[in-house]
């Protein structure tokens, strides 16, 4: 028998914004062939983000095509302070970074167009070191990582915490005894006001943004406040993706009412087998009739990833001590730094002025406990969490 000769794989680089907006069909067909892909690499997030943040960057969106075919992208910008870096394109507000891949033509091809992509990037980084930020340990940059040829080095980055994706009742019976109760008269409590809950449909979605973050912001009101959630950027950002992630699937906007009145909004974006809890807002009212928002949320979120058939519920960055409270188990992004050989000792100075930062951080939170949560919120907008 003749075998069959497969088109060779062709790596081309976009730099251009108009064509980077026209790739979202194919975009969007690839990152459904792509198991492993989160909705941070979904084209509605990256193309809304680049409206809101990118337009002061240099475009660099790697793309491998086999006859025709997208079958692996990185979506990729240049950035130019405090050096010259190609970085995730997403920014602080995006919790993972990864490469996307067709995986529906088995092992050999994952690797030749990881293979190709990571020929494409030791092109495109003539003159700058690559600093790949919030990689999750199982993500497909970790296969371009381990094959590639030049000087390499993998640091710690964010820790995020996951919890299986199952209804609440059933994530309540793994817990203690006492602490089980304590969650079960927190639903009850729930139950008990009337607090009615629902999923906002796309055509009401800007709406219900805006509330959202307005509730975001009065919940925080004197208490250090992420000021990029504030910003006409990032509520233009939200929108905008939102809009197209509840209408293709990839997020749920959800509300929630007591008395008529909608004190709490959420948003989870989901993708592959995951959903990840992305941004909330309460309204002080439900703590002062004693509902636990946490507890609220959850059961709503987690129901949401049983239902469709997710494996893992992320309550995406950061290691908070409520989050603790669901007894998740933590996994830590890691920061893949790569150059060419002639770029070792700028990679070698990236990756020590990185250690030193980190090293300071957990500094400050060992000898000031009480600074923990604003430790977070000013690392948020270094580009650690969101």
């Amino acid at each position: 028998m003749t075998p069959v000769r497969q088109d060779p794989l062709g790596v081309t680089l976009c730099r251009d914004g108009r064509v980077f907006a026209a790739l979202a069909p194919e975009w969007d067909a690839l990152h459904r062939r792509c198991p492993s892909a989160t909705p941070f690499q979904s084209h509605a997030w990256l193309h809304s983000w680049w409206l809101s943040y990118g337009q002061d960057r240099n475009l660099r969106v790697l793309l491998v095509r086999r006859g025709g075919v997208l079958v692996g992208a990185a979506a990729l910008l240049l950035a130019h302070r405090p050096m010259p870096v190609l970085m995730p394109m997403g920014g602080a507000i995006s919790d993972f970074f990864d490469i996307l891949v067709d995986e529906g033509s088995g092992e050999a091809e994952t690797d030749a167009v990881v293979d190709a992509l990571a020929r494409g990037l030791h092109r495109a980084a003539r003159s700058t070191v690559i600093d790949l930020r919030e990689v999750r340990p199982d993500a497909l940059a970790q296969r371009l990582f381990a094959g590639w040829t030049g000087p390499r080095v993998r640091l710690t980055d964010s820790t995020c915490m996951e919890l299986p994706a199952a209804p609440l009742a059933t994530l309540v019976l793994e817990m203690s005894g006492s602490r089980a109760q304590r969650v079960r008269a927190k639903l009850r409590k729930v139950e008990a006001l009337g607090v009615v809950c629902r999923e906002v449909p796309v055509e009401r979605v800007p709406g219900t943004v805006g509330d959202l973050l307005r509730l975001h912001a009065l919940q925080w009101s004197g208490r250090g406040v992420n000021p990029e959630h504030l910003r006409p950027r990032f509520a233009a950002h939200l929108t905008h993706a939102a809009v197209r992630m509840v209408r293709d699937g990839g997020a749920t906007l959800t509300e929630f009412l007591l008395d008529g009145e909608v004190l709490a909004a959420n948003l989870s974006l989901h993708s592959g087998p995951l959903t990840g809890c992305y941004l909330y807002g309460a309204h002080p009212r439900l703590r002062e009739r004693k509902v636990d928002v946490a507890t609220l949320l959850l059961r709503e979120v987690s129901r949401q990833a049983a239902a469709d058939g997710r494996r893992t519920l992320s309550l995406l960055r950061g290691a908070e001590q409520y989050k603790s409270y669901w007894q998740p188990v933590s996994v830590v992004n890691q920061r893949l730094l790569l150059s060419r050989p002639a770029l070792e000792p700028v990679l070698r100075l990236r990756a020590s002025q990185v250690a030193a930062r980190d090293r300071a951080a957990r500094t400050v939170k060992a000898r000031f406990p009480a600074a923990r949560e604003w430790h977070e919120r000013l690392t948020a907008l270094a580009g650690v969490g969101h």
